[in-house]
């Protein structure tokens, strides 16, 4: 089985995943004749084809009410593989310091045995069908989910409804997780990388709901006992807190039935979603942690557009462009370092940012902040933001041939993009950003970064960091 995904690496990007599933769906021809097309501006033509793949991906949509529970059903006739995710809303916004991790760790637990499937009977049935059923957290929301072929679908149903809604949360199972959890959350410190993350979090989300890291700290999850878990499952399944998503060959009709008889009966409950505050940064700062390295670890991140907000859109653009233009000047010019990156996260409360391992950090950093300036004074040509585009574009339609990447996308705009249906027309307003746009959001959005280090304070000069100037 596949466990706990960690999505705050600087490389995560867009999709939560839900799980890693050998059956792939091919891509519709629609989508193969937008990504192999010239690059190009917007014309007529890209418009009446988007246009087409979003009514068509909406036809294949069915939203169900059972009981308070919203559940998104995509057919995709002739595929092979199904995937369910059953996500619960709230992310940070659930827990507290006292018991952050709880989440997480309740969600791990409950895939080693329900009361109909001890441990030893969940892991054969499971090995014999191939399927999968696993967890994820992030600071939005969480997911249990399930991979399975659609000839093994009716029994790994009954599986994953039975871990879902009736887990056992055995005193050796619960221990067994609880101690490689630990084990997991106490080795971040030990890799430069994980650290950066987790130091990066504590400047970035002071005073913020986020700063509850959702995966917790080794102090909160070690007070948990089963007695919590069990508390937290009976206070989360209420169907007002969660969203299903299902995406394969299946008829949503025939579903009803079976949601009806499983998750249709939990109580409703008066869950109410907030927005997520965002987040606002008023000043450049840098806060630097002594490391014997030879190499600097170094992030510094800006507020960024949330996905409902217009603005995300050029900014998907202008970051794509920034991650480009510092790889060919850190690394292929200059070869300051081997993985610069720009990147624009998915989040509630959105950040964006650029990331840099470097024995020069102070040069890296100044060539950096460099293509930033560029970005905000210098007039992108329509050329590069259609070839970004078009590299985008393939990328795009690549992630979206499996069933579960098409599931993440669904459920990560009905949790906080303000709703499903924004997904479909994401391409064509992509299209729509003018070199005007990348500029606009480049000055308005990437300032006052705030940057963390790891390494040798000796080395590293503040000035440079926080010389960003906006003309």
């Amino acid at each position: 089985m596949i466990k706990n995904f960690n999505l705050r690496s600087p490389q995560f990007v867009f999709i939560f995943l839900l799980v890693l599933f050998a059956g792939i769906a091919p891509v519709s021809a629609l989508a193969q004749q937008e990504s192999s097309a010239k690059p190009q501006g917007k014309t007529q033509l890209q418009t009446a084809s988007d246009r087409r793949i979003a009514e068509t991906n909406a036809a294949l949509i069915t939203e169900l009410d059972i009981n308070g529970l919203k559940v998104l059903v995509k057919r995709r006739a002739g595929s092979q593989s199904v995937v369910a995710g059953l996500f619960l809303r709230g992310g940070s916004r659930n827990v507290t310091a006292a018991n952050a991790g709880i989440e997480p760790l309740m969600l791990d637990v409950a895939t080693e045995a329900s009361q109909k499937f001890p441990r030893e009977q969940l892991r054969r049935e499971l090995a014999r069908m191939g399927t999968t059923i696993s967890s994820g957290s992030n600071y939005d929301y969480s997911v249990l989910s399930m991979g399975t072929t659609r000839r093994n679908f009716d029994r790994s149903w009954e599986i994953f409804t039975d871990v879902a809604l009736r887990p056992t949360f055995a005193q050796d199972d619960f221990e067994r997780i609880k101690n490689r959890t630990l084990i997991g959350l106490q080795s971040e410190a030990d890799t430069p990388d994980a650290f950066l993350q987790l130091l990066q979090a504590r400047v970035a989300y002071a005073g913020h709901p986020y700063l509850n890291d959702p995966e917790g700290t080794s102090e909160s999850v070690s007070r948990l006992k089963p007695e919590d878990l069990r508390r937290y499952h009976a206070q989360m399944m209420q169907t007002s807190r969660l969203l299903l998503v299902i995406v394969g060959d299946l008829d949503a009709a025939t579903l009803r039935e079976r949601l009806n008889t499983s998750f249709g009966r939990l109580p409703r409950g008066e869950y109410r979603s907030e927005p997520t505050p965002q987040l606002s940064f008023t000043a450049q700062t840098v806060d630097i942690t002594p490391r014997p390295i030879p190499t600097n670890y170094v992030q510094g991140i800006f507020a960024a557009p949330s996905l409902t907000n217009p603005d995300i859109y050029p900014m998907r653009v202008a970051s794509s462009i920034l991650q480009s233009r510092v790889f060919t000047e850190v690394r292929l010019r200059r070869n300051l370092s081997y993985a610069p990156d720009a990147f624009l996260r998915s989040q509630g409360a959105n950040i964006g940012g650029i990331y840099v391992t470097a024995v020069d950090a102070n040069q890296a950093v100044k060539v950096m902040l460099g293509e930033i300036y560029r970005l905000q004074n210098e007039r992108t040509d329509q050329s590069d933001i259609a070839a970004q585009m078009q590299q985008y574009l393939t990328t795009y339609y690549m992630g979206e041939e499996t069933n579960a990447a098409q599931a993440a996308e669904l459920a990560l705009y009905e949790l906080i993009g303000g709703g499903w249906r924004n997904s479909l027309d994401y391409i064509a307003k992509l299209r729509a950003v003018s070199p005007a746009d990348v500029q606009r959001v480049a000055r308005q959005y990437m300032r006052n970064l705030r940057f963390v280090v790891i390494g040798d304070p000796a080395r590293i000069d503040k000035n440079i960091f926080t010389n960003q100037t906006i003309e």
